[in-house]
């Protein structure tokens, strides 16, 4: 059996599916794993044994104090040192190449609201030297950069636009993920590079607040940004965590802004968590007319990224496209803003 049909086999694809998803950059461009401790990246040779290239790591959010957000990095650091043979940490974008090259998992980090930054500017130089390479404004609720899409969205603070310059001068991408719509229409219309979303869905399709609206969807795009659409089921549809209705969020954001602008960010999360802990201690990041109390429902796995690569061959996407949802566009926009 053959290297593609053993990987076919075990994906639960075509052939045809296999040699694409395997030939490709495959970059996830979220996982919401909510630091615990370094054992968290055990479980990342799931991510690898599914194609993926690159993994943004998150490395906090606003629910957990500052200081968190330096013991994840400096801890997920020494993990990554030690499996040389594995991973990559990265610093440049050919760092994401060699990994390709070399058959490694490349990690980045990404911070979920600038509560991370303790109201200090100077920490985002500090948080990208580290490996952060994306940076959204507030995790749901408001705080000293802008509003939360979960809140009295009060817009783009004067705090906020000092770090969007600041974002700009060391190559950090600007992401309005969790962000108020005020927020994020003010952020695009500050930043000098282009912004993205890195996993929000369509509100079209699925009306949750954490959804985005086309205006959104259109506004980054023209930024030269994009969209990553994301596998949490509460912003999917009706059916919860299926591929399905992943690829129809995706087929929304081509047909309004066209394929160069769609990516794919899972925000999976880890097998071995108490997935509704946070959840259920932290309700007013979670208002209960988004999040009734049935808690979390669930995610794609990162085990499933191959049946998307299928699905999209199955709706009949041409392959350069296929490959840009699935990593190209990450690599272009890095390309071009990281310094």
């Amino acid at each position: 059996m053959s290297d593609i049909s053993a990987k076919a086999q075990q994906w639960g694809v075509s052939e045809q599916a296999a040699r694409l998803h395997d030939s490709a950059f495959v970059w996830d461009g979220h996982g919401g794993f909510a630091y615990h401790g370094p054992d968290d990246l055990e479980e990342l040779n799931r991510w690898q044994t599914s194609g993926i290239n690159l993994l943004s790591l998150n490395a906090t959010y606003d629910v957990v104090p500052w200081e968190r957000t330096i013991e994840c990095i400096s801890k997920y650091r020494h993990w990554t040192r030690a499996h040389p043979d594995t991973y990559i940490q990265v610093e440049t974008i050919d760092d994401v190449h060699r990994a390709k090259r070399e058959g490694k998992m490349a990690l980045t980090f990404d911070i979920e609201g600038m509560n991370a930054l303790n109201g200090d500017v100077g920490m985002v130089d500090f948080y990208y030297r580290l490996g952060a390479r994306q940076m959204l404004f507030a995790y749901n609720r408001n705080n000293l950069a802008g509003g939360g899409c979960h809140d009295d969205d009060c817009g783009l603070t004067e705090f906020g636009r000092q770090v969007i310059r600041e974002m700009n001068r060391v190559g950090m991408i600007v992401d309005c993920s969790h962000t108020g719509y005020k927020t994020a229409m003010q952020a695009i219309e500050a930043s000098a590079a282009p912004v993205i979303f890195s996993h929000s869905n369509a509100r079209e399709l699925c009306d949750h607040e954490r959804n985005i609206p086309d205006e959104l969807i259109k506004a980054a795009a023209e930024t030269g940004g994009f969209v990553g659409v994301t596998g949490v089921a509460k912003f999917l549809g009706p059916n919860g965590a299926t591929v399905e209705h992943l690829v129809e969020h995706i087929d929304h954001m081509v047909e309004l802004v066209g394929p160069d602008h769609v990516a794919i960010s899972m925000d999976s999360v880890l097998l071995t968590k108490d997935l509704d802990a946070p959840f259920s201690r932290n309700r007013e990041y979670w208002p209960e007319s988004q999040y009734p109390d049935n808690g979390i429902e669930g995610y794609i796995r990162p085990e499933d990224f191959p049946r998307v690569t299928q699905a999209l061959l199955n709706r009949g996407y041409e392959e350069p496209h296929i490959l840009g949802i699935l990593g190209q566009n990450y690599i272009n926009l890095a390309t071009a803003i990281w310094k």
